[in-house]
């Protein structure tokens, strides 16, 4: 019946949408779905198909030479495979590396990887895009990188059979890359970027001129740009820099200036303050350059535990008040232990230096200097103005007593690491090496003590032991000489 009589379009009943009465329950609905999504996400995300893809290694170690002849500057570079995962090389069975196919996938490897980022400058000048001369996998047991001349004949030798079977990812990339140049005799500079093949990468740099002594580099991640055999300005420039910055970025070393002039501000005791540490860390600095410092384990961290000794013991004498003539000889000792602190930044640096040793330490401690100084000019005013809003003794005692709790905390810190480290056993070297420096300990302090009597006689120093911010009592005395 309902069939043969069907309702008309303005009979039949209107159906009203059902409309949430509460506003939140939409946003509720909105926020679970994006919720659900992200999930998923996430999900596909870390599932290990997904990861497995982009695993990055942990250590990375590279291996190069950089050899100019004639019109041709060879680069051969070694590299895992592990760390170039974003290439698809050819696979067979259960994971096994096709060596028949993959050559087409090296040389993308080679050239995404290694080429790509590795910018190498003649006279200044960046060449152009290297010609990929071979590429080869290489078993990891493999020694032929240990000179320039063994790595060349395997990289152009025979291959591995490709019925081996071996698994892509435990393998090492050979590549020999050809740069051409004008003259062999060029000034030759190369800057790597190689940082993202692992979390720590380290290359090791063979460079071969033509003169045939070469030399040797070793840095992490990216270095910036490394001159292969800098001139002497090239190396003065580059270690001025780092010099002026270091002291910049040393915040023990900032906090020992600090306490230095906090109590000494006026321009005679800055100048003989300052040339006390110059000359003390100058010294230490020198003789560690030249091999003259302890190599033991324990070394390094003793001495940032000494350094965090001098500063507390620099902001309590301000605390309890000093004199010029009992700091500038302080400053000294404590000046020694803070040139060993600067030559640690030196023992990886120094290999871009070239042959111009002295020139980068001279130019090293020129940059130190520099540093203290814009230091110096900064503290000065800014301590004057402070002690105009502030009395003078009140502001000293709480400076120090805040670098004082900072120096406490680092010294222990540092003293708790120190004591992971094995001590020396007492042997007849031990002991000559001990005696060695005692000797040097007490030649400096007869040294100290002679200078102290010339600048005394030469009324350099004051003939009274004044502390700054002592109070002075006036004796009948003393007013009546003051009066005449």
């Amino acid at each position: 019946m309902l069939a043969r009589f069907p309702l008309s379009v303005a009979s039949r009943p209107t159906v009203k949408p059902v409309r949430f009465p509460c506003v939140p329950c939409g946003r509720l609905l909105s926020v679970a779905r994006r919720t659900i999504v992200s999930i998923l996400t996430v999900m596909l995300v870390a599932s290990p198909v997904g990861s497995a893809a982009h695993d990055i290694p942990n250590d990375v170690k590279v291996q190069a030479f950089v050899k100019p002849a004639g019109t041709q500057l060879q680069l051969l570079v070694r590299v895992p495979l592990a760390a170039m995962n974003e290439v698809d090389f050819p696979k067979r069975g259960p994971g096994y590396l096709d060596l028949a196919h993959a050559d087409a996938a090296l040389r993308h490897a080679a050239t995404l990887w290694i080429a790509d980022n590795v910018e190498i400058y003649e006279a200044g000048v960046r060449l152009a895009d290297p010609r990929i001369s071979d590429v080869r996998v290489s078993l990891p047991s493999d020694r032929s990188f240990v000179s320039y001349e063994s790595a060349l004949a395997h990289v152009t030798g025979p291959r591995l059979s490709d019925d081996m079977e071996l698994y892509w990812n435990q393998q090492v990339l050979d590549a020999h890359f050809q740069y051409t140049i004008a003259s062999d005799r060029s000034a030759f500079s190369i800057h790597p970027r190689l940082s993202r093949l692992g979390l720590r990468v380290v290359t090791t740099l063979q460079f071969i001129p033509p003169t045939g002594v070469s030399r040797a580099f070793e840095f992490h991640g990216n270095p910036g740009m490394v001159r292969l055999d800098p001139s002497w300005h090239q190396a003065a420039l580059r270690f001025l820099e780092e010099g002026f910055l270091h002291i910049l970025h040393g915040t023990d070393h900032l906090l020992f200036i600090l306490c230095l002039i906090i109590p000494f501000r006026r321009l005679g005791p800055l100048i003989l303050l300052v040339t006390s540490f110059t000359v003390a860390h100058s010294i230490t600095l020198i003789a560690s350059a030249f091999g003259f410092a302890p190599s033991a384990l324990w070394f390094p961290p003793l001495v940032e535990t000494l350094i965090a000794v001098s500063i507390l013991y620099m902001a309590l004498e301000n605390i309890v008040g000093s004199n010029v003539q009992r700091r500038w000889m302080i400053t000294f000792a404590f000046g020694l232990v803070h040139g060993f602190g600067f030559s640690f930044v030196l023992r990886e640096t120094l290999q871009f230096a070239g042959s111009h040793l002295v020139t980068a330490l001279l130019a090293f401690n020129v940059g130190v200097e520099l540093g203290q100084l814009l230091v110096i000019v900064l503290l000065v005013p800014a301590l004057g103005l402070l002690f105009r809003i502030v009395p003078e003794r009140i502001g000293t005692i709480i400076l120090s007593a805040l670098v004082a709790h900072t120096a406490w905390h680092w010294m222990l810190e540092r003293g708790e690491r120190l004591s992971q480290f094995p001590w020396p056993t007492l042997d007849a070297g031990s002991m000559a090496s001990a005696m060695r420096w005692l000797m040097v300990i007490l030649s400096l302090g007869c040294v100290l003590v002679l200078v102290n009597a010339a600048l005394r006689r030469m009324r350099w120093l004051p003939s009274d032991d004044k502390v700054p911010g002592e109070l002075e009592v006036a004796t009948p005395g003393s007013v009546q000489r003051e009066h005449s």
